[in-house]
């Protein structure tokens, strides 16, 4: 039997495998829900007011940059632009992954 054959083999038994399917998920039943449900709003709040308080101290970087003839810190406005992107669709994201 060749590598293949094993490898077909093996994919095949595992195909065969009835993995139970955990579903969406749902808040668990009264207050606990409720206060992740508020702690993960207060996370998107701060992260949202960081993203926005990176944006305005990178541009005051790079103003005061521009200013001295320097242009180096673009790159991190990128990086932040990112953070902002990666944070404004973390939702979706784990929603597409689960």
């Amino acid at each position: 039997m060749t590598l293949l054959d094993q490898i077909d083999q093996l994919l095949l038994a595992w195909a065969a495998v009835d993995v139970p399917n955990p579903g969406g998920g749902e808040a668990p039943p009264g207050v606990v829900g409720d206060r992740i449900l508020t702690l993960l709003q207060w996370v998107a709040y701060l992260a949202t007011a960081a993203c926005v308080g990176g944006v305005l101290y990178t541009a005051a970087k790079m103003a005061l940059a521009h200013r001295r003839g320097d242009d180096t810190n673009l790159s991190q406005l990128g990086w932040v632009f990112a953070a902002c992107i990666l944070i404004g669709s973390a939702s979706t994201v784990v929603g597409a992954l689960i």
